[in-house]
């Protein structure tokens, strides 16, 4: 019992010294997406050929509903579904603001977003290239509803509000699983649970992958916090966050009515996660 509190006590110390770091990240993100979410938007439904290029571009960084958006203009055939994969394949999520707030070296930051800018670049560039004559864009457009009222973010009420609400939510799968961690590495011991995924590579990324899956922030921060406790290594990481498109996916099933392309879409994610993890865990990433 004395241990458990002692776990207790130090994850939620742990936890409220970023905090303020997370409130200023998610300040700072939301301030920038205030200004250029309308461009951001108009950027990507005017990307036709270089669709890819331009979503993967812009998903690398946190946008209130940019997911949702891609999804809406895919859903009315204004992207291709290549843009789509690449918007997708890019989304860091809450990724960016934990490893800003936990002080990941700017490096290390830049390369992660780099290869998951590329990887969308290339699945996107290659399913259009592949599925072009069973995807053509067509010129009807669904009309783009309220964004952000699908992940009741409330965007439009403000910088504050939003970073606040965003970043009280992310301060609390913060604490729950690193708490469950540190939980688990006091009994297990740190080297012991590592070994139980990093020795298992494929299946290691069959798991994170699968988590990425998870149609929140929580898969997010779930792979993040998983890679900054030494659990899970580099490449898979990136692997599960490459799947990670936020609510993008639910708004899909919604919006998108063709149910057996929408879990073919998600299948293919999955898959070029898990490849991903494992071609990137090859070259020592």
């Amino acid at each position: 019992m004395h241990e458990l509190l002692h776990v207790l006590e130090h994850t939620l110390i742990d936890t409220i010294k970023i905090f303020p770091f997370l409130l200023i990240a998610y300040l700072i993100m939301e301030y920038i997406e205030h200004k250029t979410t309308n461009k951001t938007r108009e950027a990507i439904k005017k990307s036709g050929k270089f669709g890819p290029f331009i979503g993967s571009l812009l998903g690398a960084f946190p946008q209130c509903g940019f997911s949702v958006t891609a999804t809406n203009l895919y859903a009315g055939r204004v992207i291709t579904l290549g843009t789509l994969f690449a918007v997708y394949l890019s989304t860091s999520d809450e990724m960016l603001p934990i490893l800003l707030s936990e002080g990941v070296s700017g490096p290390l930051i830049l390369k992660i977003l780099g290869i998951k800018i590329l990887i969308g670049i290339i699945a996107g560039v290659i399913i259009d290239l592949v599925l072009n004559k069973f995807y053509r864009n067509k010129k009807e457009e669904n009309k783009i509803e309220s964004i952000c009222e699908h992940d009741h973010c409330h965007c439009e009420e403000g910088i504050w509000k939003s970073a606040i609400k965003h970043t009280i939510n992310v301060f609390i799968f913060i604490f729950i699983i690193s708490l469950l961690l540190n939980i688990a590495i006091e009994y297990i011991g740190e080297d012991k649970l590592a070994g139980l995924i990093s020795d298992k590579p494929i299946i290691s990324a069959l798991i994170a992958s699968l988590i990425g899956l998870i149609p929140n922030c929580a898969s997010s921060v779930i792979l993040t916090q998983l890679y900054l406790s030494n659990v899970l290594g580099l490449a898979v990481m990136i692997g599960g966050l490459l799947v990670n498109a936020g609510v993008g996916l639910i708004v899909l099933f919604r919006v998108n009515h063709n149910q057996k392309e929408n879990i073919g879409i998600v299948t293919g994610l999955y898959l070029i996660g898990v490849v991903s993890a494992i071609v990137l865990r090859l070259l020592g990433v």
